[in-house]
């Protein structure tokens, strides 16, 4: 008996079938994580400002802050995917493991930021979306571009980028930049050296290999625990000024004194040990993250009561630093009795 083979056609991937197999490496390279944490603060900057903003309104404010942070991330990792094959915590990025092609991520990174900063702008503000493009092109030309690779400050000084969510999410409120955001601004800022020297204690071989100068790798375990320490002891009293300028309750005031003598208890621990306790550095860098994100939801949960309650009480004005009008508002937002309740991928 002759057998016959019968041709069995192969089957063909649909174009949206293979966006929909690749769309997990798009987004991880939008540092979903650190968008969390991005997106976090600037939906606090925008709750507790004093303007309110239609729902629909904060919602495409939330979403163009979001699509920035990614589209600074995809930026990020598309000039860096170089170094990150030479790491083991960055080689399994999608350019590395060739899941997307540097041409794909630096077209998406372009047009993902493009349209958040245009959303921003047509939608809300220019001020708001002028920040918001600046804080993307400080990220990647600024720090990954030049501060990353060419001094050990890169963290301190690229921290501005990271901290600006706040101030972006307020001014999309409110068409103004502010003390109070401002202070937020400050308060991120402070916290990101020890955060993230914290990480590098114990990827400073890695960054080594990499060529890049982290603090550790150019000063020493001890030189970096003693700043991720004066950084942290810096940060306690920053952290107080919410309460002090009357926009923060008690419960904020409670909850910044209480995580940040925990977060300088944790650095003097790991200063003690001069770098060489690993466990140390990984517990400060956990905690840090913790202190950020409850430190905001803090300051938003004693803020909540204002905004739900703006029909009843008086208006409190806003200190704030305005591009679009000549004066400065009197007075800071009113300490009024307030009600109701509410990972880090890296660089």
């Amino acid at each position: 008996m002759e057998i016959i083979a019968i041709p069995v056609p192969r089957l063909k991937l649909s174009s949206q079938s293979r966006i929909g197999a690749r769309l997990p490496d798009f987004i991880t390279l939008m540092k979903p994580r650190v968008m969390v944490l991005a997106v976090f603060t600037a939906v606090v900057g925008l709750m507790i400002a004093p303007d309110r903003l239609d729902p629909l309104l904060g919602a495409t404010a939330i979403l163009a802050i979001a699509a920035g942070a990614g589209a600074a991330g995809v930026l990020n990792m598309w000039y860096d995917a170089d170094i990150d094959a030479l790491m083991m915590r960055t080689a399994t990025r999608p350019i590395p493991r060739n899941k997307v092609s540097p041409r794909e991520a630096l077209a998406f990174g372009l047009t993902l930021g493009a349209s958040a900063v245009a959303l921003l702008a047509f939608v809300l503000n220019v001020t708001a979306a002028t920040l918001l493009a600046s804080a993307i092109l400080f990220y990647v030309v600024i720090y990954t571009v030049w501060l990353k690779r060419s001094t050990s400050q890169n963290i301190v000084i690229g921290g501005i980028a990271g901290a600006l969510p706040p101030v972006i999410g307020w001014t999309a409120a409110t068409g103004e930049i502010a003390l109070e955001p401002f202070i937020l601004f400050l308060i991120i800022f402070l916290w990101t050296p020890p955060h993230f020297w914290a990480l590098s204690l114990n990827r400073a071989d890695e960054y080594a290999r990499a060529g890049i100068p982290m603090l550790p790798v150019v000063a020493g375990t001890t030189a970096t625990t003693r700043q991720i320490l004066i950084y942290s002891i810096l940060l306690l009293p920053i952290s107080m000024l919410p309460c002090a300028l009357g926009f923060a309750d008690l419960l904020f005031g409670t909850t910044a004194v209480t995580c940040g003598a925990i977060l300088v208890a944790l650095a003097f621990q790991l200063h003690r040990s001069k770098g060489t306790d690993r466990r140390a550095a990984q517990r400060l860098f956990a905690f840090s993250i913790l202190y950020l994100f409850v430190l905001f939801a803090a300051l938003l949960l004693s803020n909540i009561g204002n905004r739900w309650s703006s029909t009843l009480l008086p208006r409190a004005g806003s200190t704030s630093i305005s591009f679009s009008r000549g004066e400065m508002p009197a007075g800071l937002l009113s300490n009024a009795h307030n009600t109701i309740s509410l990972n880090m991928d890296g660089i």
